[in-house]
C-alpha cells in the first residue's frame, strides 16, 4: 500500500529503493526501533487468482474501494508462493539495501513469517505433498469450505485449506502438516533463510501450529516447534527477534518457547470494551511477562482505531497503551486517523482526509515515549484511591509510575469514564519528602506545585473530566541547574484538565 502512494506520486512503479531517505529519516527522529514491512514476499498467481474470485471478499473489497480494480487486489501477502522478493519491489537486492539504510539510522528491519500454510501454487505441492495436510473424498464432501483439490502430475490430491479452528479455511492457502517432522525441518530451514535478510520476524497466528492446538485442529500429533526453531536461528543470530501474533490466553507459553514479544490483545479488547477495571487488572500481571507484550490500538487485522473509539477516547486509550511496558506497535496510517482498515489482499487505499488533531496528538506522544525514561526506565501500577468517603470515580482512575535511570519521574493519571472523576494517588517517590514539586503535563501547559511530603502522606488529588489524560514530569525546582531542558512545552485545548489542591 505504502509503493502504490509513492508510484502514484513518482508516476512509475516503486521499488524498496524508492523509499525516500527522508522518510528513513523521520522514522528514526521519531524514536522507532523497528519498521515492520508487511507482504514482502512473493503471493503466486493462484492465490491472486482466489482472491480476486472469492465473492465474499470481493464485497469487502468494493466496500474499501468504491473505483476497484482488478490491479488493486494482487493477493494476500499471508499466501506465500515462495520467500522471496518479487522483481517488482526490486528483489533480494533492493531489500539489503533497504536493510542497509535502516541501519544507518538505527532502524530494524522486521519482516513476515508465516508458520501455518503456503500459497497453492508453492514448489513444495510437487516435490513435498507429504509436507501439507491431507483429506479424503469423505473430507471435501462434508466441508468443502476447509478442503479442495489440488491439480497435479500424476495424480490429483485433496488436500486442507489452512485454517484458524474457529473459522472456515482460508481458500487462498494450503495447511503445512506439522505432525511430520520433515516439515518442520523444512520450514526451519525458510527461518533460516529469511534471518539472513532481516534483523526479527513477526510470526503470523503463531499459536495455530502449538501441538495442543494442531492436534484439537486436525487430529494429528505434532512436536514442538518453536523452541527448535527460535534456538536453531539465534545459534546462527543471536539477537535476533521473533515477535508472534497469539490469541486465546497463550502469549506466557509462546513467551517461554522463545519468543521475544507477543502481541497483547486482551488489553485492546478490554480498552474497546471500555471497562476501567478490567484494564487496571490487565497490569496485575508480572513485569518479567508485561515487558513483553506487543501493545497496541490498531493492527492491519482490527478495525481502525480512529473508527473504533471516539476522539477523546481514541486518546487516552492510547495513552493507558503506550505508557505501558513492552512494545509499543503501530500501524501505518494509525497517526493521521485513517478510518478504513485495508486488506491485506490490496494493494491500494482510498484517499482519506488527514485527522489534524489526531495527528497533532500523536506528534506529542511519540517525543514523550521518545524519553530515555519511557524506554528503559522503571515502571509501577499506582493504586488510585477515593477522595472521600462514598465516592466510587476513583474506580475510574488508571495511574502508573515510571522511574528513570537518572533520576527522572513521571506520573501518568487517566480517568477512562464517560463522566468527571475524582481519587487520590500516593506516590512512591520517597525522595520528594520536604521538597517543593513540580508536576509538569509533557502534554499541555499545565504546570502545578505542591508539598512532597503531603503527596506522600496523604496521595495527590487528581479532579479530571470525562475522558482525560495527564502524563506529568515530575521534579524539584530547586534541585534542577541551568535550564530545563528535558521539558517539553505544548499547548492541548482538546479538554480541560485540572490538578486540584487537596480539599
Amino acid at each position: 500500500m505504502y509503493l502504490t502512494e509513492l508510484s502514484r506520486s513518482l508516476k512509475r512503479r516503486a521499488t524498496l529503493d524508492d523509499i525516500p531517505d527522508n522518510t528513513l529519516d523521520q522514522l528514526a527522529e521519531a524514536g522507532f526501533d523497528w519498521i515492520w514491512f508487511l507482504s514482502i514476499w512473493r503471493t503466486g498467481e493462484l492465490a491472486r487468482k482466489v482472491s480476486r474470485e472469492n465473492p465474499e471478499w470481493r464485497r469487502e473489497f468494493e466496500e474499501t474501494l468504491q473505483d476497484l480494480c482488478e490491479e488493486d487486489i494482487a493477493g494476500s501477502g499471508f499466501a506465500i508462493k515462495e520467500y522471496t522478493v518479487h522483481p517488482d519491489l526490486g528483489g533480494e537486492k533492493a531489500l539489503k539495501r533497504l536493510r542497509d539504510r535502516l541501519k544507518m539510522r538505527g532502524l530494524k528491519l522486521m519482516l513476515d513469517f508465516v508458520p501455518n500454510h503456503m500459497a497453492p501454487d508453492h514448489p513444495w505441492l510437487k516435490d513435498h505433498p507429504d509436507y501439507f495436510v491431507p483429506g479424503t473424498l469423505s473430507d471435501l464432501e462434508k466441508e468443502p469450505h476447509n478442503y479442495t483439490v489440488v491439480k497435479r502430475k500424476p495424480d490429483d490430491l485433496i488436500l486442507a485449506y489452512g485454517r484458524d479452528p474457529y473459522f472456515a479455511g482460508w481458500p487462498d492457502t494450503l495447511q503445512l502438516d506439522y505432525s511430520n517432522p520433515e516439515t518442520q525441518n523444512a520450514m526451519i530451514k525458510e527461518l533460516l533463510r529469511i534471518a539472513d535478510q532481516c534483523d526479527g520476524v513477526r510470526c503470523d497466528m503463531a499459536m495455530l501450529i502449538l501441538p495442543e492446538v494442531f492436534e484439537r485442529t486436525w487430529g494429528r500429533k505434532a512436536e514442538l516447534f518453536w523452541p527448535k526453531a527460535t534456538n536453531s536461528v539465534r545459534e546462527k543470530v543471536p539477537d535476533f527477534c521473533f515477535m508472534a501474533e497469539v490469541y486465546w490466553d497463550m502469549e506466557w507459553n509462546l513467551q517461554q518457547q522463545g519468543f521475544d514479544y507477543t502481541y497483547d490483545k486482551r488489553l485492546y479488547d478490554r480498552l474497546r470494551e471500555g471497562g476501567t477495571k478490567a484494564v487496571r487488572e490487565h497490569f496485575y500481571a508480572g513485569l518479567d511477562y508485561q515487558v513483553k507484550l506487543a501493545r497496541f490500538i490498531e493492527n492491519h487485522d482490527e478495525p481502525r482505531a480512529a473508527s473504533t473509539f471516539a476522539t477523546n477516547i481514541h486518546k487516552v486509550a492510547a495513552v493507558i497503551t503506550f505508557l505501558s511496558p513492552g512494545l509499543r506497535f503501530f500501524h501505518q496510517g494509525q497517526f493521521e486517523g485513517r478510518k478504513k482498515r485495508i486488506s491485506p489482499h490490496l494493494v491500494r487505499a482510498p484517499q482519506e482526509p488527514i485527522d489534524s488533531d489526531l495527528q497533532k496528538f500523536y506528534t506529542e506522544l511519540l517525543a514523550v515515549i521518545k524519553k530515555p525514561m519511557f524506554r528503559d526506565g522503571k515502571w509501577s501500577l499506582l493504586q488510585c484511591l477515593p477522595a472521600w468517603d462514598g465516592n466510587e470515580s476513583s474506580d475510574s482512575f488508571l495511574a502508573f509510575a515510571w522511574e528513570g535511570k537518572n533520576g527522572e519521574l513521571a506520573l501518568v493519571a487517566v480517568n477512562y469514564a464517560p463522566h468527571t472523576s475524582q481519587c487520590y494517588i500516593r506516590l512512591p517517590f520517597a525522595e520528594l519528602a520536604n521538597e517543593l514539586v513540580q508536576f509538569r503535563d509533557h502534554m499541555s501547559d499545565a504546570v502545578y506545585d505542591r508539598q512532597g511530603s503531603e503527596v506522600l502522606s496523604g496521595g495527590i488529588y487528581l479532579n479530571m473530566p470525562a475522558w482525560s489524560y495527564h502524563i506529568f514530569e515530575v521534579t524539584v525546582p530547586q534541585k534542577v541547574s541551568g535550564e530545563e531542558t528535558n521539558i517539553i512545552k505544548v499547548s492541548n485545548k482538546t479538554t480541560e484538565r485540572t490538578l486540584q489542591p487537596t480539599p
